[in-house]
């Protein structure tokens, strides 16, 4: 809705006699936005009606915060087409000159732009949209003029023109924006390298190719795209041949991630075979080694056998019963080596002289 005066259904915005004096009316021009809940609105919506006397400040002036019952109104017009991140900076930069600013932005119609710059891609009133959902401004003048007259300067009390420094040579001037500049109105902000709307249209005519297949994809029509007969064929077998190359590449990938999976699980076993392996060797030569546990226990063994087979010898204190200490008595078992008696009378003589031995061992 329109901003009216302060007290203009009273009267007391107008002077009502030629005794009210221009001090007594306060300026009423709109406020910067202080929510970003709702779009900025349209300059033939919430024009400026202040009736107040506007007098002209300087750069050093508004830097300073003066006036302070008003903001400095900055002024930054353009084409805007495909909005992008440059236009936004310019404006961020327009907005915050000084430190209590209303941005107005005006931009082109369509009839002048493809007249003095050329055809664009978004139509005006998408264009008009666009500038409106952008946070920094405050309002946005339709049909804005190409070149700026002092009737256009006075109706939207403009106090200064934010644009970058580089002159801009149209409509048959050097620069629009020299007569501005000689006003002492100007000020300059400072271009975003690396992307403009001829930069992205020019991206866009570069893989023309690669975006008609795009939207042939996504069910666009040739007639839609404006694309031929044959090209659409040829698009359309693109599109199969590139899924066929993503189905690969997605197979090769796969295998790839299976292989690693494998040596990964293969040097993981290998790993875990090496440690049990050793420790089976470990476990081997403690057990069967030169100085494993399985000798010491064989050789106990063996001794227990030994002792268990041998004789037990009788104590040197018991008596001998006169025989002599010399010849120990053999076991009845054991025999005489000696050689055999050479007749059968010495036979008969030593078994008499072994039975006599038993008798007084008994």
């Amino acid at each position: 809705m329109p901003v009216r005066a302060a007290g203009a259904e009273s009267g007391r915005g107008i002077p009502k006699s030629p005794s009210d004096t221009m001090e007594e009316l306060e300026h009423t021009c709109p406020q910067p936005r202080l929510t970003l809940t709702a779009p900025a609105p349209f300059a033939d919506e919430t024009s400026c009606q202040c009736q107040a006397p506007h007098e002209k400040l300087t750069i050093a002036q508004a830097r300073l915060g003066t006036p302070v019952d008003r903001p400095v109104r900055v002024y930054a017009d353009g084409i805007f087409d495909l909005f992008h991140a440059g236009h936004a900076r310019a404006l961020m930069q327009a907005k915050t000159l000084f430190p209590n600013s209303y941005l107005l932005v005006g931009v082109c119609s369509d009839d002048l732009t493809h007249k003095f710059k050329g055809f664009t891609v978004m139509n005006e009133t998408e264009r008009y949209e666009a500038l409106r959902h952008c946070r920094y401004v405050d309002e946005v003048i339709r049909d804005a003029p190409w070149t700026l007259t002092p009737e256009f300067l006075e109706k939207h009390k403009i106090d200064f023109v934010a644009h970058d420094d580089i002159p801009y040579s149209s409509a048959g001037s050097d620069d629009v924006y020299k007569h501005i500049k000689e006003a002492g109105m100007f000020v300059p902000t400072q271009r975003t390298e690396g992307i403009s709307t001829s930069d992205i249209i020019t991206r866009i005519v570069r893989d023309y190719d690669v975006y008609a297949r795009r939207n042939l994809q996504r069910g666009y029509t040739a007639k839609e795209l404006n694309v031929s007969f044959i090209n659409e064929k040829k698009y359309r077998f693109q599109n199969q041949v590139d899924k066929m190359k993503e189905k690969v590449k997605n197979v090769e990938e796969k295998s790839k991630e299976f292989v690693y999976k494998v040596e990964e699980k293969s040097h993981d076993l290998i790993q875990k075979w090496e440690e049990k392996s050793r420790e089976f060797i470990g476990n081997f030569l403690e057990l069967f080694g030169p100085d494993g546990a399985w000798k010491q226990m064989f050789q106990e063994r063996s001794g227990r056998m030994l002792q268990a087979f041998s004789p037990r010898q009788s104590p040197n204190s018991s008596p001998t019963r006169g025989r002599s200490p010399s010849r120990s008595p053999s076991p009845p078992w054991v025999i005489n080596k000696t050689s055999p008696p050479s007749s059968p009378k010495a036979a008969s003589a030593s078994l008499s002289s072994m039975s006599e031995g038993d008798e007084d061992e008994k």
